[in-house]
């Protein structure tokens, strides 16, 4: 059975959300550019929970409505009242990487908004230490090694499709890494240390072995400091995004966590 799409809004602003499958209800924030196109992993999800993966403004489907938030905390709230808009209030809230920062602070300012909480290497953390790669500074071609370690994973998902209008095509892209941007940039600090403690619910981070963008040491941080039980896994022979470079890893973690 193919995905079906929906359009919601919420004070204004708008999200796209894909859903397929049945079972628990799993709410899915995308990772570094969005969601321009249906990956392998939401069909391995979907195998085992009915998945809603949401396009928030700014990003590939979502509109422009990320102009008017300027700030994490009003994407943040606007996450929120879009999963809320989306039937997913009280779901499981999957999110990686720049969708993993907006999973973090839903799950940590409205802790009763989410039963349990699935994080893929999250943006949000920073150690002087041990900094996290800007991906926005990175040049073009640079990007696709950065982000996975299956070569041309990354260059696949953001690919023109056939139908899509050569002109318009890269500037949506551009729009989706400026969204992200808008509240993670320039350093990807959102201090979420502080409020990690507030995040009472279940938790299973995910991180790939060989992420070249946030120090799989940080899961330490989040184990540490989530109120909540956190089960901690590494998944060999990936990148920053887990989900191009080992789909069917990330849904079978997901799948034992559900059932836990």
């Amino acid at each position: 059975m193919d995905h079906t799409e929906q359009i919601v809004s919420a004070h204004g602003l708008e999200a796209r959300v894909w859903r397929k499958g049945s079972g628990p209800k799993l709410a899915y924030l995308a990772g570094f550019a969005g969601l321009p196109k249906w990956i392998p992993a939401l069909d391995a999800l979907a195998e085992h929970c009915e998945v809603s993966a949401i396009s928030l403004p700014g990003f590939p489907g979502g509109g422009r409505g990320h102009l008017q938030l300027d700030s994490l905390f009003e994407f943040a709230l606007a996450t929120h009242d879009l999963i809320d808009a989306a039937s997913c209030r009280g779901a499981v809230l999957m999110g990686a990487s720049v969708g993993g920062a907006l999973a973090l602070e839903v799950a940590a300012i409205w802790p009763d908004s989410v039963s349990k909480l699935v994080l893929q290497a999250p943006f949000g953390l920073y150690d002087n230490a041990n900094p996290p790669t800007d991906p926005w500074a990175q040049r073009g071609d640079k990007v696709d090694a950065l982000m996975c370690e299956t070569e041309g994973a990354y260059n696949d998902l953001i690919k023109r499709p056939g139908n899509a209008d050569a002109v318009e095509w890269p500037i949506e892209m551009t729009r989706a890494r400026e969204a992200s941007a808008r509240y993670l940039w320039p350093n990807s600090a959102t201090h979420v240390e502080k409020r990690l403690g507030r995040i009472q619910c279940p938790t299973l981070v995910l991180w790939g072995e060989k992420d070249k963008v946030q120090p799989p040491e940080y899961a330490d941080t989040l184990r540490n400091g989530i109120s909540g039980t956190v089960t901690v896994e590494t998944i060999a022979d990936a990148g920053h995004m887990i989900e191009l470079d080992r789909p069917d890893a990330v849904a079978d973690a997901v799948a034992r966590f559900l059932k836990g």
